[in-house]
């Protein structure tokens, strides 16, 4: 079992036709995922060819998934058009929408985020590196890779992990794999300040699924979201945690590589969230190097 995706979850590539959305949808295809569709306004009727693969392109999300049955979208469509397209992807009713692109106007996902209220599509990011459920094939090929992920360093197995950052989702998916330890499901949810969503989102349904028998879990300065789903986690979680939490050097007031790494007002502070996770019973790695050692310990 996994979350949000399996491997045959129908996928379709907003941005299909442009290089990065390109470049990674033929790693996608390469992983095994079922990309079924790809939508550019204006290019309705071309095909997008890889490895023998001939994937239709259309004009709208709609028609897409119409036609091809997708329930998820990949978003990699530049920064200025990219809150519409969540909302396309919102309207026709898709499951899932993943948003990749980074440089979303913080004005634009509040006016997604307010449109998307009371409507069956979940959104993961913006701002992030995508979803990942691996698979049993060679280098764990044959599950579903949606976004930017490197697909050859998960392994099937039993550790769900959830983060802020992309790189250090990586790194606490490569420590497992080195170990011999496999993930049931990696979710990066971004680094944006208004998101789609959160860690305790993702946490509750990790707690949910019944083959996810440990949970890493990695965030990073600024907001609450972090001790937020650590006073959850103090009192409902059943299982493991471990986590750690990046910017511990961080001056207040001073941006950190993602838009929502930010201490202001005094708040979102590492400490603050460190000092959470441990009054919940979350395992701490005090270094990156640390994440997969630290929950194992746990378990």
């Amino acid at each position: 079992m996994a979350i949000l995706v399996q491997s045959d979850t129908k996928i379709l590539v907003q941005g299909i036709t442009g290089s990065f959305g390109a470049r990674h949808t033929q790693l996608s295809i390469d992983y095994g995922s079922q990309v079924v569709a790809g939508v550019t306004p204006g290019k309705g009727g071309q095909t997008f060819e890889h490895n023998g693969k001939k994937v239709p392109i259309f004009d709208s999300v709609a028609e897409a998934a119409k036609q091809t049955g997708a329930t998820v979208s990949a978003i990699f469509v530049p920064p200025p058009f990219a809150g519409d397209a969540i909302l396309e992807a919102v309207d026709a009713g898709l499951d899932l929408a993943v948003a990749i692109t980074e440089g979303i106007p913080v004005n634009d996902m509040v006016r997604v985020k307010s449109a998307m209220r009371g409507k069956k599509t979940r959104l993961i990011g913006p701002n992030c590196p995508g979803v990942v459920t691996p698979g049993t094939g060679k280098d764990s090929t044959g599950g579903c890779r949606i976004g930017i992920s490197p697909g050859y360093i998960h392994k099937k197995g039993n550790i769900g992990v959830v983060s802020r950052s992309g790189t250090l989702t990586y790194e606490a998916v490569w420590q497992l794999t080195c170990r011999g330890v496999g993930q049931s499901t990696c979710v990066g949810i971004g680094g944006d300040p208004v998101n789609g969503t959160s860690h305790l989102d993702i946490i509750k349904m990790f707690n949910d699924d019944p083959e996810t028998t440990g949970i890493i879990m990695i965030g990073e300065i600024g907001g609450s979201a972090e001790e937020e789903a650590a006073e959850w986690i103090k009192n409902n979680c059943k299982k493991p945690v471990a986590g750690f939490i990046a910017g511990a050097t961080a001056p207040p007031g001073r941006r950190m590589g993602h838009a929502g790494a930010i201490i202001s007002g005094g708040k979102g502070t590492a400490e603050a969230k460190i000092a959470a996770f441990k009054e919940a019973g979350i395992g701490v790695a005090a270094t990156p190097s640390e994440m997969a050692e630290t929950l194992l310990k746990m378990m």
